[in-house]
């Protein structure tokens, strides 16, 4: 049929061309990019639905069987092949949206965390190295555990002081959890599917519990039992909702706090574009956020502008850009090397655990750093050790060199309870 149906567009496009050469080349254009389009398309849908197949999931029921390590491979077809660039900035952004809770942002003030550029920047790389480490290895793996222990060991601390509520901590885990699909919904050529809201689901479920945060008095499942990821992924988002409307309100540690941040947003852009860039970076804010940081509403030119754009990056992926091949997958944390050491590939603004290789050095984005007469890998060793990150060295240099007994202890009580199986089953306290 399909041979038929293009021997008669061929016969039809030579007749054409013997008459009206113009008007052929515009048709067979035409004809190609139809097709090219349509094979874009149905390629772009071909990894989900051989997820789907794998799986063998038809029904919500067949995903009540979804386990850790299946949650983990679908979460990394989703951050690593099919949204890379979008749902690795939804991660950073969840990170910044918990600045919108004064309970949150006046502990990052008062220890200083944030008070400075260089501080700042070291924060959101070492925030980048932990959970990098527990995303992009499977959840039984020694790195992910690895990451993980070292996480609680810095929250530990200050939790035992009283800094740190489990309502914070669950709130932040919601935020990684939902603000993925978030921005995956509005800008990205297709939302999340229910197999994909499953598997965010079961995993941030299960990260949950290597972190030890009670859901008990939050989310009805706690008592009652949970049938699926989905039904924990609702649970949450409600409470998440209800918990914003209660407590993200404006504050001058959430302005301060936001302010160091968005300095490193921008720290690779001429000081003329930060005035700009800032009204871009609050067009990605909700009313509710926007006003807990104290920002101004941007101006509408501003808001048509960035939804322009966005959807117009949406469009050309759905329609004219095949797949992620799997040998191009985006992971920015290196293997680790005969030292036990990790490096990042890419950096956004400050080059922290970059090796300075002669690309890292002297590439476009090394060039457009130099121009700025900002610091390139390899630059003040001292401070963005290039050498690369041992995951039991990272975080503040106040912490530096403690933490190994709770970190072994840690790691072991995560080796018995994250064995890749569904995290609705059971929990090792």
């Amino acid at each position: 049929m399909a041979t038929t149906i293009v021997s008669g567009w061929l016969q039809s496009l030579s007749r054409t061309a013997a008459h009206n050469p113009v008007t052929a080349r515009v048709t067979a254009l035409a004809v190609v990019l139809g097709l090219y389009t349509a094979t874009c398309r149905a390629l772009r849908f071909r990894r989900i639905k051989g997820l789907y197949k794998k799986l063998g999931v038809k029904t919500r029921a067949d995903m009540a069987k979804m386990t850790d390590r299946e949650a983990w491979e679908i979460q990394e077809a989703v951050g690593h092949l099919e949204f890379p660039v979008i749902f690795e900035k939804s991660l950073g952004f969840a990170l910044f949206k918990t600045y919108g809770i004064p309970s949150i942002s006046r502990l990052l003030v008062q220890t200083k965390q944030l008070s400075t550029p260089e501080y700042a920047g070291k924060r959101y790389a070492d925030t980048g190295c932990l959970i990098g480490e527990f995303i992009a290895n499977e959840p039984s793996s020694q790195r992910a555990q690895e990451g993980l222990a070292r996480m609680n060991y810095l929250h530990s601390h200050y939790q035992r002081a009283g800094k740190i509520s489990n309502d914070d901590m669950l709130y932040t885990l919601s935020l990684f959890c939902l603000e993925p699909m978030r921005w995956v919904g509005r800008y990205e050529w297709r939302e999340f599917s229910e197999l994909e809201r499953c598997a965010m689901g079961v995993f941030w479920k299960s990260v949950g519990d290597a972190m030890r945060i009670e859901y008990a008095g939050s989310l009805p499942g706690a008592e009652t039992g949970w049938k699926d990821g989905i039904q924990w992924l609702e649970e949450i988002e409600q409470w998440s909702s209800e918990y914003e409307e209660k407590h993200m309100m404006p504050h001058r540690d959430n302005k301060q706090t936001a302010d160091e941040t968005l300095a490193i947003l921008l720290y690779s852009m001429p000081k003329s574009l930060h005035g700009p860039g800032l009204k871009i970076v609050t067009c990605l804010m909700d009313d509710r956020l926007r006003t807990a940081m104290m920002y101004p509403a941007p101006p509408p030119s501003y808001m048509k502008f960035v939804k322009g754009l966005l959807n117009l990056r949406a469009f050309v992926l759905r329609n004219f850009s095949l797949p992620r091949p799997d040998f191009l997958a985006v992971c920015n944390i290196t293997d680790r090397d005969a030292s036990g050491r990790s490096h990042f590939r890419y950096y956004d603004a400050m080059p922290f655990y970059v090796k300075p290789t002669l690309w890292n050095r002297w590439g476009p984005e090394a060039l457009w750093q130099r121009l700025l007469g900002l610091p390139v890998p390899g630059d003040s060793p001292e401070l963005y050790m290039p050498e690369g990150f041992r995951t039991e060295e990272v975080g503040p240099a106040t912490f530096k060199g403690k933490g190994a007994t709770f970190y072994e202890k840690d790691k072991e009580r995560l080796s018995q309870m994250r064995t890749g199986g569904c995290p609705f089953t059971h929990v090792i306290s």
